[in-house]
């Protein structure tokens, strides 16, 4: 079956806000590393969501955006494979997130779990902001934008993409029903030819007659592979097919990603709230100092007191970088005092150090070489450009404020 080319399209992005570290590359960048070479990808610094929480504290964004991509590029994101550009750089996300924010109730917005938990984590700041309140439907336009079809996100962002999939609905059934709905799609169906034209329309008469889904997944096929139709005509098919109006902005669907279980230096979950992290550009003698500062076992006080790992924040990185051989070393050797907790960590500072290696080497190369970095990330923002532009053309025609 052919996908959909919207649905071949992967989107996700990143804030910067400051030095990314080991849990950000076990639980973002690799899968990202994995995605760019099974879809299309558009990976994106989010510096205006950066603003939402941290817009007092601005003097540093601009170079925490460009050490994040390069970050991004050390770890093994590939321009020749995924677009890499800024948010605000493609203003076209704020005109669409404006036009939303018309037709999006102020529930579905309170409703946000994030919503409430955030101002209780962050109570400190001052989040009684509009920006705040928001930025899920900037994120939706994030998304809708570029008629993205899988956003990777962890269990705890799944209710985003489900905000977006309904703000999409309810743009589409207000604007959707363009003047003449039935006889412009009628007209686009003769473009393709007598021979699809007539297996379409059987195609979409056993869907909507018989609730026949494959039949669907076909006729979807078959637009798809539709040379002679314009982006117009095949959204406008799409709907037909359904029988509702125009779908100008296609529903994404969440791509869940494994929970991060890249544990902090205190066995917490690692983050730069908690002072817990391993940075990807730590020095290899810090990352040393760090790891052996590690709390272990609080009954272990002597070397020939018994542990046990299962308490222990140092076993949670052997899940994390040891082979059962060496796990099971662990084991033994902790619970009978055969091992002490230095030698316990010797192999992980070993297995660190050597994974940070080489992505510190490509950091250097990429930071001594600004103008590369910066092609990139023009080249990937004049690619996202012209597919934001193609949509807000549509949204703007949808609405009727395309002023010719």
């Amino acid at each position: 079956m052919v996908v959909p080319i919207h649905q071949q399209r992967v989107l996700s992005g990143m804030r910067p806000t400051g030095q990314l570290h080991l849990g950000h590359y076990h639980g973002v960048l690799k899968n990202w590393i994995k995605l760019q070479h099974e879809y299309d990808c558009l990976f994106f610094a989010a510096d205006w969501h950066a603003l939402t929480t941290h817009y007092a504290e601005t003097e540093n964004i601009e170079e925490n955006t460009w050490e994040m991509v390069i970050d991004w590029l050390a770890a093994g994101v590939n321009p020749g494979s995924a677009k890499i550009f800024i948010q605000s750089q493609v203003p076209e996300h704020a005109e669409l997130h404006l036009l939303l924010s018309m037709i999006t109730p102020l529930g579905w917005l309170e409703r946000v779990p994030s919503f409430k938990e955030q101002q209780l984590k962050l109570k400190e700041k001052d989040l009684a902001t509009y920006g705040f309140l928001g930025y899920p439907l900037l994120q939706s336009a994030d998304i809708l934008i570029y008629r993205a079809g899988l956003v990777p996100v962890g269990e705890d962002q799944v209710a985003h993409v489900e905000l977006t999939r309904e703000v999409a609905r309810r743009f589409n059934h207000i604007y959707g029903r363009e003047p003449g709905f039935e006889e412009k799609a009628e007209a686009s169906v003769k473009k393709m030819g007598k021979k699809q034209a007539k297996l379409y329309n059987q195609l979409r008469n056993r869907f909507q007659e018989q609730g026949d889904h494959e039949a669907l997944q076909t006729a979807q096929a078959l637009l798809e592979g539709q040379q002679n139709l314009t982006m117009g005509d095949r959204e406008r098919l799409f709907g037909y097919l359904e029988g509702a109006g125009k779908i100008i902005l296609p529903e994404p669907q969440a791509l869940l990603t494994p929970a991060s279980k890249m544990p902090g230096l205190d066995g917490q979950k690692m983050s730069k709230s908690y002072g817990n992290t391993i940075s990807l550009r730590d020095d290899m003698d810090i990352i040393d100092q760090k790891l052996r500062k590690m709390p272990t076992d609080t009954n272990r006080v002597r070397l020939t007191d018994s542990g046990d790992p299962d308490k222990c924040p140092v076993w949670q990185l052997h899940e994390v970088y040891s082979d059962e051989e060496r796990k099971n070393w662990v084991q033994e050797g902790c619970r009978s005092a055969g091992i002490g907790c230095l030698d316990c960590k010797r192999p992980l500072i070993k297995a660190i150090q050597e994974e940070l290696k080489p992505i510190q080497e490509r950091a250097k190369e990429f930071s001594e070489n600004r103008a590369l970095v910066r092609n990139i990330v023009a080249e990937g923002r004049e690619f996202a450009s012209d597919l934001a532009k193609a949509t807000l053309d549509e949204v703007r025609q949808a609405i009727g404020i395309q002023y010719r």
